[in-house]
């Protein structure tokens, strides 16, 4: 199988970016430089907020600058797109229609993986935008399993989380973190699902009582598969 270039359009946030090339890295089975995916990052800090466009209704700034990144991407070589960021994806066929190259669908991706696990119910921790749009309800009901939102209550604590907390440069809190855990628990889901990139810096899903699966390292995952690279076994 031939290697192909990966272009990862981020920055939305930067700390989600890094630890989204962090995970291509450490799941690339390489012993050196040169046996790893020549990649070009584009941390594009200066996006304006997808959560806040698609809550106004004012999404043309967001889609032509998503627009012009990924053309800059396609322009570089690369063979794929990665945009590690859940809410973007809300924009993603549009783009797609734009470019002669795949952006992986990190939300349709993640559904499948869901199904492969055995998944039934899941709990979708993402943004506003993305639970509005609908992105992972709509995803998962195609292959048959169940997505639910949180209660008005614990949204809000999600939100707290993405916002005040890890794009605030804060710490997160472990008490906003189990009372998330519990209520997906009380709502009977099997999974919980981190839909959005901010969630996946936290590091304190591990000791909980759901089962999580980070979209994050699906798509990393798939990124490597698809630009022809051996995947680690972690």
């Amino acid at each position: 199988m031939s290697k192909s270039k990966l272009g990862i359009l981020g920055g939305m946030g930067p700390q989600a970016t890094e630890l989204f090339y962090r995970r291509v890295v450490e799941l690339t089975a390489a012993v050196k430089d040169q046996e790893h995916i020549e990649t070009l990052i584009l941390s594009d800090t200066k996006m304006p907020d997808r959560t806040a466009a698609i809550l106004s209704g004012d999404t043309a700034p967001v889609y032509e600058r998503l627009l012009a990144d990924a053309r800059f991407l396609e322009s570089w070589g690369a063979a794929c797109i990665a945009i590690p960021c859940n809410t973007s994806h809300t924009f993603v066929p549009q783009l797609q229609k734009e470019l002669n190259m795949p952006i992986v669908n990190m939300v349709r991706e993640t559904a499948a993986a869901l199904k492969e696990r055995g998944a039934r119910r899941v709990g979708i921790l993402a943004t506003d935008g993305t639970i509005r749009m609908g992105l992972y309800h709509a995803a998962c009901k195609e292959v048959g399993i169940e997505a639910v939102s949180p209660a008005e209550k614990i949204q809000r604590l999600v939100m707290s989380v993405i916002y005040d907390e890890v794009k605030g440069g804060r710490p997160v809190s472990s008490d906003k973190l189990a009372a998330i855990d519990a209520a997906l628990v009380e709502m009977g889901c099997d999974y919980g699902v981190l839909s959005c990139t901010e969630l996946s810096v936290c590091e304190g899903w591990g000791g909980l009582k759901c089962r999580y699966l980070d979209a994050l390292n699906v798509l990393a995952r798939r990124c490597v598969e698809l630009c022809g690279y051996p995947l680690k076994n972690l």
